[in-house]
């Protein structure tokens, strides 16, 4: 971490860094599309964690990948959040998972995130899901 942080600048970035999480997973469980894919930086990148190794690269593309789903209901349980800041406007985190779907058994996972400030705030630069089990 950047020596020239203070620890309440270092507190506001993990905090930022960690409401990203939770409103992913609120908005991707209210099936708001495109503000799941405002909480990306415009050359963000993401990989579901049924498919961690396949990225999809930018907002258009992420936004397409979204609305190309089959309508489901679904609420996403995020935990463990971790985020550790690397410097003024980076920082990376990982967060655990459990997706309950109604139509199977509940879904353990985690996601490791890149965060990146820009000029809209702090946004996911890379946002990579693992499957558990």
């Amino acid at each position: 971490m950047s020596a020239d942080l203070t620890p309440e600048a270092v507190r506001a970035i993990e905090h930022d860094c960690a409401k990203l999480v939770a409103r992913y997973a609120n908005h991707n469980d209210a099936a708001d599309w495109e503000a799941v894919v405002a909480l990306y930086a415009k050359d963000g990148r993401m990989a579901r964690p049924s498919a961690p190794d396949d990225w999809i690269e930018g907002r258009e593309a992420i936004l397409a990948a979204f609305t190309a789903r089959a309508a489901r209901t679904t609420r996403h349980v995020c935990s463990n959040v971790e985020i550790t800041v690397l410097d003024a406007d980076t920082a990376i985190g990982e967060s655990a998972m459990l997706l309950f779907t109604g139509e199977s058994v509940p879904k353990v996972g985690s996601f490791e995130d890149r965060f990146v400030r820009t000029v809209e705030g702090w946004k996911f630069a890379e946002r990579r899901g693992l499957m558990t089990f």
